[in-house]
């Protein structure tokens, strides 16, 4: 047995390196991962927060080109 591993020793160290190496890179996927979902949330909320305020912006507008109608109507008699 310390035959196989002193003449393999360094194929051994490349295969748990590699292991190593793996895990790491699938805990990054995996970080990544819920990141791109948090940040799609994010912009879910980000695009509604925005329509709510064009929402209210355009509500605002209305009442006061019903206003300057109104006004224009009475300068007009």
């Amino acid at each position: 047995m310390m035959e196989f591993v002193r003449d393999f020793w360094g194929i051994i160290a490349a295969a748990m390196g590699a292991v190593a190496w793996l895990v790491r890179l699938e805990s990054r996927g995996i970080a990544n991962a819920a990141e791109v979902k948090r940040l799609w949330a994010q912009r879910k909320e980000d695009l509604q927060a925005a329509k709510d305020s064009r929402d209210r912006t355009d509500k605002r507008l209305d009442e006061i080109s019903a206003d300057i109608k109104t006004i224009l109507r009475g300068l007009s008699r």
